[in-house]
């Protein structure tokens, strides 16, 4: 049987954990995916621990729902027990075609998706993005990092005073989403770890870049950045360092492989 152990620190007392079972969160494109030979490795450690002690698979990605499905013909890719998409905005499990009800109502508040859009109209360097990566919950650009970093904070502070509840992730230095206040990644990942009854300490995300900082960010949850990660990214870790945290220096698959032997979920 496999096990690890972990000496954790719990307000007026000391207590040993035993966390065969954990629950594992990773972003897709450049991080589970991007290294074939690895990620088949990979998939066989995470499958069998699956099916010995419960594990719980979780794909979270910017991709949209379609996006995904094109990758799945692509590449060779465990069923997720769930999957979290267009950033965090929208939760599906196992099979099931429609995605979660209560983490849909929980987005629903305070969004107005067309006056995002009627708000962003006066923006000439946001570009559409493609209509299967638009969503309910989501509005999505591209955005050059040439000009970015002064239309982003006007951007933000017009979306503010037009009274929208809504955040801006900016990622790959070129890819600009526009969602809810509550969604992202993390939160779609705390949404889930309650679902569950996952601990934090049974928790590892894995990561590449700015959209999944959010997941990064969740208190005591174990991280894994792959060596292949975007400079948005590393220099949050390094400005943010903690021992909850891992950059890889393996690639992609991996560098998820490296991660999951160092915190002992994997011996």
């Amino acid at each position: 049987m496999e096990i690890a152990i972990h000496f954790v620190v719990n307000k007026d007392f000391w207590r040993w954990d035993v966390v065969a079972q954990f629950l594992f969160v990773t972003d897709l494109d450049n991080t589970l995916v991007g290294d074939d030979l690895a990620l088949m490795q990979l998939n066989e450690r995470l499958d069998w621990h699956r099916r010995e002690f419960g594990t719980k698979i979780v794909y979270s990605t910017g991709r949209s729902p379609i996006l995904y499905q094109e990758l799945l013909s692509e590449k060779s890719l465990l069923a997720p027990d769930a999957l979290v998409t267009g950033v965090g905005t929208a939760i599906f499990y196992g099979a099931t075609g429609e995605p979660d009800p209560t983490w849909k109502s929980k987005l629903e508040q305070g969004w107005n998706r067309d006056q995002v859009i009627a708000m962003t109209a006066h923006f000439a360097d946001l570009v559409p993005q493609p209509e299967s990566e638009q969503g309910a919950f989501k509005v999505s650009y591209y955005l050059t990092k040439t000009v970015a970093e002064d239309t982003l904070p006007e951007l933000r502070a017009r979306l503010k005073d037009a009274g929208l509840q809504v955040t801006l992730i900016y990622s790959g230095d070129r890819d600009l989403d526009i969602l809810p206040e509550i969604a992202n990644k993390g939160s779609a990942l705390q949404f889930l770890r309650r679902y569950w009854q996952f601990d934090p300490i049974q928790t590892v995300v894995c990561g590449d870049s700015g959209n999944d900082l959010a997941m990064f960010a969740v208190a005591e949850s174990r991280g894994i950045i792959v060596g292949n990660a975007m400079p948005e990214l590393l220099e949050w870790h390094n400005a943010h360092p903690s021992s909850d945290r891992y950059l890889a220096k393996a690639h992609c698959a991996n560098g998820i492989l490296e991660g999951l032997h160092h915190f002992g979920f994997l011996d």
